[in-house]
Parts: structure tokens; C-alpha cells; sequence
């Protein structure tokens, strides 16, 4: 069998079904079949020559030419001068009328014949670049995909990782870490999964999938309930233990509808296919909003609790439970009280009332001992400040002085005094901060860095992050390795590391 026996209209016909057959685009067959045709051309008339072919899109006739370039003179091309691939002007005048300095012209030639082996040769380029297409279509295809649920089939296990079948398009890739922990799958077991990451490689994408990330979860529900999907109802976080229990935050702004209620369903008939999917894990729904204090409290079910403190600046919560309340409140190893941490984004404190006393109490003593200091004054106007809710010397320096005047038995002269006191106090502060921070030579623009605190930039400072560029091309690992767990969360170490990118390299978070 050979190409030059077949009918043009054939030739047509059978690109046109390769590429309905491979689900690729028709000019790819077309281009893979010319470059053949080159290929067996070059074999024939020789490889030192420039030679093309081209198929007629309307009519199939191949063509099959050899290419010059139109010089002046040898001498003009100095040692790029190629006899196989150039004319002089004198010379192209055989393929063309008036040939200028810098026209390519065309020697036309005869179609190669196409013997058994020139035939395998051009079946094996075309099979090449077909199926090259074919890995392009699948990588944009699963790349656009990243973040959806695919189902599949597992194919084979291999020390604990899964390869799946995906509707036999693609394999997908599951590591152990990213299987829920204690389900056991086996070869020809249906499975779905979220699409984690897609990379490029010569035998195809490489999809990576997950069933643990909490994203997973989260595109359950909007496959199961209807108004998640719909948009009616928004799904603000999620928080996992895979396998074990996970938190879901959910809200809506139509007062009409209950957003757990919807999410749960009727005696639990949408929750319960995401708790069979997820290996029998148990999710608590519970309501968002915008007031962390009730948000946090919500998210601490099922613990009753009794009173809640929030530090904005610490960006922590102090939860006050009762003594019969306190083992619900934590969790089985600490596992409630972190998945609502994860959930709300605040670092949350669980306290016994007789706790949070001796808390406040020992709050009280280091602000009157930093007001005394700072401010020069006796325990009793310490005292006061407190009692009026001043808990830090920035509150007293740049409040509203009349605010000052107001405290029972102070007047306009103390408040002034007192206020400028605290801002000679901060300024003396600050001045001692950039110098010790220059000393251990770190530079401005992250002394200046007021997403975190000093303390914390400091320490920074003392483990070699100069700039607020080595901040930025930090991983939040590595930040949390240098700050310790008790100071980061992931989620903030995240956020940091964003906001000194995004003043660093003027890289946005959308961007991001």
C-alpha cells in the first residue's frame, strides 16, 4: 500500500477521520502527513537540500518542492555561503523571471513514491505527531480542570499510592498522603477525586488528584446540594481531619432559606452521600458570620460556651467553658478546638472560668506595670486607664484626647500629659527598634513591615531574613519553622507571605 495510489479525495477523507478519531484538530494530521512527505523526499533527492511539501486543504494534490534563497553572491554570505540552499540572482532566473536579492524560490519536484519503507517511515512521523497532539489536548484539557471532581477507575495500587483510570482519557495520580486515612481500595474499585495539580511530560499529564484536601469536600456539596450550586448558599471555609471529622461554614443573603438546614437536608439525605464519599467522616455544618466572636462561638460546636474574648491584635480568642463543657470544647486530642481554629482563621484559646481569671488578672499586672513604666505614673491612674479599656500605650497616645478628659478625675492638663507622654514613650521605641535592627543589618522595608509585629520581625531578623525580599520568597513552612506553630498558623503564614510579595514584587494576591 502506498500514499501516491490513493485518491486524493480519499487522502482528504482519511485525515478527516484521524482527526474525528483522535479528537484533534485537522490541520495537525495535515502538517504531520507534509512533514513525512518531507522527510522521505529529503531521503530521496538528498538531506543537504531545503525541501517542503505541501497537500492542497481542497483537492488532497501533494506537492513537494525545493526552497533557495536569492543572494547576491557567494562572497556576500561569506562562510554561511550553502550551494544547496542559495542561488545568485543569475542563477534563480531557471525558477523565476525576475528573481530580486532576498526572494525564496521554488524548484517544484516529482511526488516521492512511497515504497513499504518510506511508508513506515511516514506512518511512524504522523503516529509521533498525532500523538503528541493527543497529550497537548489532554494537558489543556485537565490544566483547565484543576480544583473539579473526576471519577474513575483504580488501575493498579503501588505501595499505597493509586493510579486511576480516568474514562480512559488520562491516568491520575493519588499519593498515600492524599488517600483518607483508613479507606482501602483496591484495583477495578470506582472512584472520584479532586483534581489537585496537572503537569506536562513526555508520556502524557501527569494529574494529580486528591481525596483529603478540604476542596474535596467542598465540591461534594455542590454536587449534592442544589443551592450551594446555585450560588443561594456560599461555602466561606472548610476544615479536615480527613477521615475523622471536618467543619463546614456556610451562608446566605436570602433570610428566607436556612443555610444549614438546606446543606444538611431532610433527616441528613444530602450530608450523608459527602459523609459516605469521605469514608464516614463527621462534618458539622455550622452558620458564618461576619462578627468573629459569633462566628467563633458557631464553629465551636457542640460545646456550650459561656463567654468569649477577642484579641484583635494577637488575632486570638479566649472560649470560657464550663468544667462539663471543657472535654467537648477541645476535642479528642485537641482536635475540635483545632478544626475550629482552621475554620474561623483565629488562634483559639480554651479557658475553665477560674482560668480566665487568673488570665485577666495577670493581664491587668503587666498593663499597669507597662503603663507605669511608659507613662510615669502611679498604680492607681493605671488603674483607671485599664478600667476605661485602655490596653495599649498606642490607644493612650493617639485616642481622641477628650476621651482622656472624661475618665473620672482627670482633666484636660493630665490627658495632655499623659498623651504626650506616650507618644515620647513610642518614639523613643521606635528609634531603639530601627537601631537595633539595623545593627543586625536588616533593612527598612521590613523593620517598616506593619503586617506582623516587631517581636516577630525581630526574630526574624536573628534568623538571617534581612529584607522583606527574603520574607517574601519564604515558604510558609519555612516561616512557621523560624516563628514556631505557637506563633504562625499556616493560614496566616500564608497571608504574610502574600502581603511582602505583594509589596516586594508588586505581585497582587488575585495574581498570586
Amino acid at each position: 500500500m502506498s500514499f501516491v495510489s490513493m485518491p486524493r479525495q480519499d487522502l482528504l477523507e482519511s485525515i478527516k477521520s484521524l482527526a474525528a478519531e483522535k479528537n484533534i484538530d485537522q490541520e495537525i494530521v495535515f502538517e504531520s502527513l507534509e512533514s513525512a512527505v518531507a522527510k522521505i523526499a529529503k531521503h530521496k533527492y538528498g538531506e543537504e537540500f531545503n525541501i517542503v511539501a505541501n497537500i492542497d486543504r481542497k483537492n488532497g494534490a501533494i506537492n513537494v518542492k525545493r526552497l533557495f534563497e536569492v543572494i547576491e553572491s557567494p562572497e556576500s554570505k561569506g562562510e554561511e555561503y550553502d550551494p544547496n540552499t542559495m542561488l545568485t540572482v543569475a542563477q534563480a532566473k531557471k525558477y523565476s523571471e525576475s528573481p530580486v536579492v532576498g526572494d525564496v524560490v521554488e524548484d517544484a519536484l516529482p511526488e516521492p513514491e512511497f515504497g513499504r519503507m518510506a511508508f513506515q517511515t511516514a506512518r511512524q512521523i504522523m503516529t509521533g505527531r498525532v500523538r503528541d497532539a493527543e497529550k497537548g489536548i489532554q494537558y489543556e484539557e485537565f490544566k483547565d480542570n484543576v480544583g473539579d471532581i473526576i471519577s474513575g477507575v483504580v488501575k493498579r495500587v503501588e505501595y499505597g499510592c493509586l493510579y486511576v483510570d480516568i474514562n480512559g482519557k488520562a491516568e491520575g495520580y493519588i499519593k498515600n498522603s492524599e488517600l483518607i486515612p483508613g479507606e482501602r481500595l483496591a484495583a477495578g474499585d470506582r472512584i472520584r477525586a479532586l483534581i489537585m495539580d496537572v503537569e506536562r511530560s513526555n508520556s502524557g499529564p501527569q494529574i494529580f488528584l486528591t481525596r483529603s484536601h478540604p476542596l474535596f469536600m467542598e465540591k461534594l456539596f455542590f454536587q449534592e446540594v442544589p443551592e450551594i450550586y446555585e450560588g443561594l448558599i456560599k461555602i466561606k471555609s472548610v476544615a479536615r481531619a480527613p477521615g475523622s471529622h471536618a467543619k463546614v461554614a456556610v451562608e446566605t443573603q436570602d433570610p428566607s432559606i436556612d443555610a444549614v438546614g438546606m446543606t444538611v437536608g431532610i433527616k441528613g439525605t444530602r450530608i450523608q452521600p459527602v459523609i459516605n464519599e469521605c469514608h464516614g467522616e463527621k462534618i458539622d455544618v455550622i452558620l458564618y458570620s461576619e462578627d468573629p466572636a459569633v462566628f467563633i462561638v458557631n464553629a465551636m460546636q457542640p460545646a456550650k460556651i459561656a463567654k468569649i474574648i477577642v484579641d484583635e491584635d494577637t488575632h486570638t480568642a479566649y472560649v470560657v467553658v464550663t468544667e462539663d463543657q471543657q472535654s467537648l470544647a477541645i476535642g479528642r486530642r485537641g482536635q475540635n478546638v483545632r478544626l475550629a481554629s482552621q475554620l474561623t482563621g483565629w488562634n483559639i484559646e480554651v479557658l475553665l472560668e477560674s482560668e480566665e481569671q487568673e488570665r485577666r488578672a495577670r493581664e491587668v499586672k503587666e498593663k499597669t506595670e507597662l503603663f507605669i513604666g511608659a507613662l510615669d505614673v502611679d498604680d492607681m491612674i493605671s488603674h483607671l486607664l485599664i478600667t476605661e479599656g485602655f490596653r495599649t500605650v498606642e490607644e493612650i497616645a493617639f485616642v481622641d484626647v477628650k476621651e482622656l478628659e472624661s475618665i473620672e478625675g482627670f482633666n484636660a492638663e493630665l490627658a495632655s500629659e499623659l498623651q504626650q507622654r506616650a507618644k515620647n514613650y513610642l518614639a523613643k521605641q521606635e528609634q531603639e527598634y530601627h537601631d537595633h535592627g539595623h545593627e543586625m543589618g536588616m533593612s527598612d522595608d521590613l523593620l517598616n513591615f506593619d503586617f506582623i509585629k516587631r517581636p516577630i520581625i525581630m526574630k526574624l531578623g536573628e534568623n538571617g531574613i534581612k529584607t522583606l525580599s527574603d520574607l517574601a520568597d519564604l515558604a510558609s513552612d519555612e516561616l512557621i519553622e523560624i516563628l514556631g506553630e505557637d506563633t504562625m498558623s499556616e493560614r496566616l503564614a500564608n497571608r504574610v507571605i502574600m502581603k511582602a510579595r505583594e509589596i516586594a514584587y508588586g505581585i497582587s494576591q488575585e495574581e498570586e
